[in-house]
This record gives structure tokens, sequence and C-alpha cells, in this order.
């Protein structure tokens, strides 16, 4: 596994991140617990929270999805965020990681190590051994 450094600008995409969800945090209901940000190749930032619910959406889905609308199709670095989460970063589920590996296989994805030290890695690196669409030949 390849760790990247934590630039400033990351810090810069955690506290974006972090600045959504207070905007929008719903403990009441738990609509809105976490958000995220992802900063696209070309330097644009996009952050979103999660929606809960029966089929609810996590904030990375959001959040790509915000951004794909936008146009971008070449994305950086992504982060999930919740105040009470060790520096402030969470990892993302499953789902997002084969999310963001077919989205935007080359992605790095900001976390905290089993120590609780923020680091970065590939999306690839969180995923080992994913499904992958294939053709299958006859």
């Amino acid at each position: 596994m390849t760790f990247y450094p934590i630039t400033p600008e990351d810090r810069e995409l955690i506290k974006l991140a972090l600045e959504n969800l207070t905007r929008n945090f719903d403990d009441g209901i738990y609509n809105h617990t976490v958000a995220a940000a992802v900063r696209c190749k070309n330097g644009h930032i996009y952050t979103g929270v999660n929606c809960d619910g029966i089929h609810g959406s996590c904030a990375e889905y959001i959040t790509m999805g915000i951004a794909y609308s936008a146009g971008e199709r070449e994305f950086d670095t992504i982060v999930a965020a919740h105040e009470k989460a060790p520096n402030g970063v969470i990892s993302p589920c499953g789902n997002c990681r084969q999310m963001l590996l077919e989205y935007a296989p080359g992605i790095k994805v900001i976390l905290n190590d089993d120590e609780g030290k923020l680091v970065k890695v590939c999306i690839s690196d969180l995923l080992p051994f994913a499904w992958k669409h294939v053709i299958i030949q006859e």
C-alpha cells in the first residue's frame, strides 16, 4: 500500500467537509450526519451530506453525484467527515469504496490508520480484488 503525504489542501478539504456538516447536521432524525468533500484534478471542490432513509445514500455518493452532474470526470482526493471521529475523518463504507473505484479509479482517499493517524491512499488499496465490470469472451 502506498501512502501519499497529507497536504495543506487535504486539510482544507477536511475543513470544508466539516463546515458543510455543521451547516446541515440533523442529530434528531439522523438525516445528515456525515459530510464528504471531493477535490477534482482541476482544483474544483464539491461537498455533500448523506441522505438517510429506507434507501439512503452515503455522503460520498451524494458528493460524487454533485461533482459528476457539474461535468467533472477527473478526481484527485475525497474525504468523509464526522465531527466526533478521530481527526474529523471517517473511512468510506464498502459500497462507497466500490463506487469510487468504478467512477474514479485513481482517486486518493483520506482516512485514519489503525493508530488514528491521518493517511491518504489510493482507492484501489482499500478494495483489493474488487469486482470490475468485464466483458466475457465467448
